[in-house]
């Protein structure tokens, strides 16, 4: 696997001896206590709740594709955290940890994974299409890169409304590859939209090493489109912060495109069916965990700022944990949908049949 190190835009810091080297960047310098453990709390929740999740896979309460964040947390909290109010997020199938990260309710999370009626996109969408207009949220999306035009579209609609916005449109690396990326880039460009296209490059797709599958570095293909570009590493949440600080800024303040790479890992397989580690070793797994688990890697930095002591640390997780099996247990509890919930929500004249227009039948037997 191989993780990208230049960049034209944001030049690396290897992580010294007193923690990381973006603690001093001024969008981290500006966070108070009670907003660095909340950072680290929201991560921590994203993690139990993914753990529990991957036990009710285990026993047969979920079916479908589970695609876990284990291991990406600092890439959606970090950025989540500088949205403003007219920002958006979009993102592909792995995508639970956005949805927290935007402050989502765990357990109509929990019940749409379950596929129950309670859930966030009523039990019709699973893992891969969570959904939360209050917040600015606009899914999970189960095609590779099909969400990329759809974040180009938000962005056409910020820069219309003449909002100060920004449309955050997430991917994984293997989409990049896709058409349908480029179309999205070449219009952004053309028409100077407010997005950032956030590659999280967890370095295998759904299965094949990026030296297999891309070439060049991928967020240096932004160049072909005249767009700014950066890189930065996924598992600490100060650069990540501080590296999307600024592509964020440009894009609200002068109506650019830009693209960012964060390199990242995933510790379970692609989705949970699938095997963890045919195409990576069990060490390579373990290494990253070891020396560069995000939520480890913060955790550490706070302790060392003396925010963080043990007393708090295990309050969190166990607050976490508490959290997890209430979003569990309410998803256990709570009914299916009923025969008739499938042709709602389809078209809208038929969940407003007193407004309709057209004539002819909506659904055909």
């Amino acid at each position: 696997m191989s993780k990208k190190t230049t960049s034209i835009a944001e030049p690396k810091a290897e992580p010294g001896p007193k923690g990381s080297q973006h603690v001093d960047a001024p969008i981290n310098a500006k966070l108070s206590r009670d907003e660095k453990i909340e950072l680290h709390r929201v991560m921590v929740r994203i993690r139990r709740f993914e753990e529990r999740s991957l036990r009710a896979y285990q026993a047969k309460k979920i079916g479908g594709f589970l695609h876990l964040y284990i291991g990406q947390e600092a890439v959606a909290v970090g950025s989540c955290s500088l949205m403003g109010p007219n920002d958006h997020v979009i993102t592909a199938y792995r995508d639970h940890g956005h949805a927290i990260a935007v402050g989502m309710d765990p357990k109509p999370l929990m019940a749409e994974l379950y596929g129950k009626a309670t859930g966030c996109s009523k039990g019709k969408g699973g893992s891969m299409h969570y959904f939360d207009p209050s917040r600015n949220f606009w899914g999970g999306h189960g095609i590779v890169g099909g969400q990329i035009p759809l974040g180009v579209g938000l962005a056409y609609a910020i820069k219309y409304r003449g909002l100060k916005g920004v449309a955050l449109a997430f991917m994984g690396d293997g989409a990049v590859n896709q058409g349908a990326v480029h179309e999205a880039y070449n219009l952004a460009a053309l028409w100077n939209l407010p997005v950032v296209f956030v590659i999280e490059n967890n370095g295998y797709s759904m299965g094949t090493s990026q030296e297999r599958s891309s070439a060049g570095e991928l967020a240096k293909r932004a160049e072909g489109y005249d767009m700014p570009w950066g890189q930065c590493n996924g598992h600490d949440l100060y650069e990540v912060r501080a590296c999307m600080d600024k592509f964020l800024t440009r894009a609200r303040e002068e109506s650019r495109p830009s693209t960012v790479e964060i390199d990242t890992y995933r510790y379970r397989g692609h989705s949970v069916a699938d095997p963890d580690n045919t195409y990576r070793s069990k060490a390579e797994i373990e290494e990253y965990r070891r020396t560069k688990d995000p939520i480890q890697v913060f955790q550490q930095q706070l302790v060392t700022e003396g925010i963080l002591d043990a007393a708090l640390i295990d309050k969190i997780d166990a607050e976490a944990r508490a959290e997890a099996e209430n979003a569990a247990d309410f998803a256990e509890a709570s009914p299916f949908p009923t025969p008739d919930d499938i042709q709602k929500d389809v078209y809208w004249e038929s969940d407003n049949r007193s407004e309709r227009k057209s004539q002819g039948r909506l659904f055909f037997d």
